[in-house]
């Protein structure tokens, strides 16, 4: 690939001051930072609810909230986890500063449509956690039926709730939209589909769910508003509904969504793991057109959600197998992923650990999908915390880990400073061992027939409430370790923005896809003329062997 750094003299996108610049900027990168700063602080919000949630559950009575209020502690960690922090993290926080830059492009498709965007996420994040903080919503993040539906004096406070989401979902689909416009429309000359990052191509499977996902979401949430407004009787059995309908509709768009938020991280790892082991990603064909076949076959498995909801044995059979089916494109990624490891000249950098870490917890998050999966043993581990495990390594140890490890591989980029990189891989070693800590101990907890949601377990046998104890005792311990090391985090990041002398050179890590080929931080316009595409993004230069040895 062919371009230039731009010239040393000329603004980079952070030089205008003032408010208005940002407010009113048309700059990609400058509404992806914006995205940026947002999803940090809504995931340092939910983090503090999650470690409440932790505490309380050290002892079996309860004694830090009532069951009510710990009720609505978990509804404001999973709501904002979910719909605030996860679904738009990668997308359009590094989606939006990476994308044109990988294409070789000047901004997105509809810059414009992309500051609406921004400011539609505001608003329906505001609307969402006022309207859970307000009104002491206890539902959950689903807003399953019949608590979202039934007599209460919450019930404003759940249309406000669910309008939050609905005004969020209309954020995802223009960003979707303006990305699926882009690749199609603004890829530097020369550059075909099959030389497009891997990134890229994660970011494409992630905008086709988010454009035919989402409404079926917004739907749903349109009808619980006039069913509490109007008394339809569509979800409410009191009015002749059914709760179940609603199960189906929530799920024909949140497993998707399960992709919208892991598929980004799929490409944020396939970057870091071939950029630091100075490799060719082996298989890139394949991995591309894996994350289509997730896109695809994700729309076709929501029923593994309701085994237990009373469905038909010849529905819940096609949903288990369709399930089992969605394990043959992750595992040709996993595959892909190894491969590239092998013989590669591995550095181990802090962004090489994350995606190390990755493929190790996204693979026990994904083995361990394979009983829930299953008929007879999901009866057994359903509402358990067998499940919260699951859950949490598919996302916490799947996007999460992915999304810190491109923060920091992408950070000298965005910034033009380098972080402190001693204290960054200790920090991730924290992170490493209290996510474990924290999540693993719970699929013992779930095996054994912990609920989950339950803020008590003092009515458990004696031997068993020991059991119990010993599990969350080291579930949240590991929390803690997992906190210190994310505020450590923050804190070398922010560090690094205000520490004069320690500038980013251009190309720090060797990557050689397009973003590289800018100036550092880049310039407003992204490149000096246009750059050609001459190249596949992994064709690395041939590596002297005696240092290869030396590695």
């Amino acid at each position: 690939m062919s371009g230039s750094y731009g010239n040393e003299g000329e603004q980079n996108y952070l030089s205008r001051k003032g408010f208005l610049t940002w407010a009113l900027t048309l700059d990609h990168k400058r509404i992806g930072l914006m995205y940026l700063v947002a999803v940090l602080f809504f995931f340092l919000i939910g983090g503090i609810m999650a470690l409440l949630v932790r505490t309380e559950l050290l002892t079996a009575e309860g004694d830090l909230f009532s069951g009510d209020n710990y009720n609505k502690v978990y509804t404001l960690h999973g709501a904002i986890m979910v719909f605030v922090f996860i679904i738009p993290s990668v997308p359009a926080a590094l989606g939006n500063f990476l994308l044109p830059l990988m294409l070789g492009a000047k901004d997105v498709a509809f810059p414009r449509l992309n500051l609406a965007s921004w400011y539609i996420y505001l608003l329906g994040s505001a609307f969402l956690i006022f309207s859970i903080l307000a009104g002491s919503i206890d539902t959950g993040w689903t807003f399953y039926t019949p608590y979202s539906i039934g007599p209460s004096d919450n019930g404003n406070a759940i249309i406000a709730a669910t309008l939050g989401a609905f005004i969020l979902g209309f954020s995802s689909i223009l960003t979707g939209v303006n990305f699926i416009a882009t690749i199609h429309k603004m890829r530097a000359p020369g550059m075909r589909w099959m030389d497009m990052p891997l990134m890229v191509w994660a970011l494409y499977a992630t905008s086709v769910i988010q454009v035919l996902a989402t409404p079926v979401l917004a739907i749903t949430l349109l009808l619980l508003v006039f069913e509490r407004l109007l008394g339809f009787g569509i979800f409410n059995p009191a009015l002749g509904g059914d709760p179940v309908l609603y199960q189906h509709f929530f799920w024909f768009y949140s497993h998707p969504a399960v992709y919208i938020m892991i598929l980004p991280g799929f490409g944020i790892v396939s970057e870091l793991l071939t950029v630091h082991s100075r490799k060719r990603i082996f298989g890139y064909k394949a991995i591309a057109f894996s994350s289509v076949a997730i896109a695809v076959i994700g729309f076709l498995v929501w029923g593994h959600h309701m085994f237990v909801s009373g469905q038909s044995e010849l529905s819940s059979t096609i949903f288990s197998g369709i399930t089992f089916a969605v394990a043959i494109p992750t595992a040709i990624k996993v595959f892909g992923w190894v491969a590239t490891l092998y013989k590669g000249s591995i550095r181990f950098t802090t962004p090489m650990l994350y995606g190390l870490y990755f493929i190790f917890t996204f693979t026990i998050g994904g083995l361990t999908g394979l009983p829930l999966a299953t008929l007879a043993s999901d009866v057994h581990l359903h509402d358990t915390y067998y499940v919260v495990a699951h859950f949490h390594y598919v996302m916490m140890g799947g996007l999460v880990i992915a999304f810190i490890g491109g923060l920091h591989h992408w950070w000298p980029k965005m910034t033009g400073r380098m972080y402190n990189e001693k204290v960054a891989k200790f920090a991730s070693v924290l992170v490493f061992i209290g996510f474990n800590m924290t999540f693993f101990s719970q699929f013992f907890l779930g095996s054994q027939g912990m609920p989950r949601r339950y803020h008590a377990y003092d009515r458990v046998s004696e031997s068993l409430q020991g059991t119990y104890k010993f599990w969350h005792h080291m579930s949240t311990g590991g929390s803690y370790i997992l906190a210190i090391g994310l505020f450590i985090t923050l804190g070398y990041l922010l560090a690094s923005l205000r520490k004069a002398g320690v500038r980013a050179p251009h190309n720090p890590w060797g990557g050689v896809s397009m973003e590289w080929l800018t100036a550092t931080p880049p310039i407003e316009h992204n490149f000096e003329g246009q750059p050609v595409c001459t190249h596949g993004p992994y064709e690395f230069p041939e590596i002297d062997k005696s240092a290869q040895a030396a590695h």
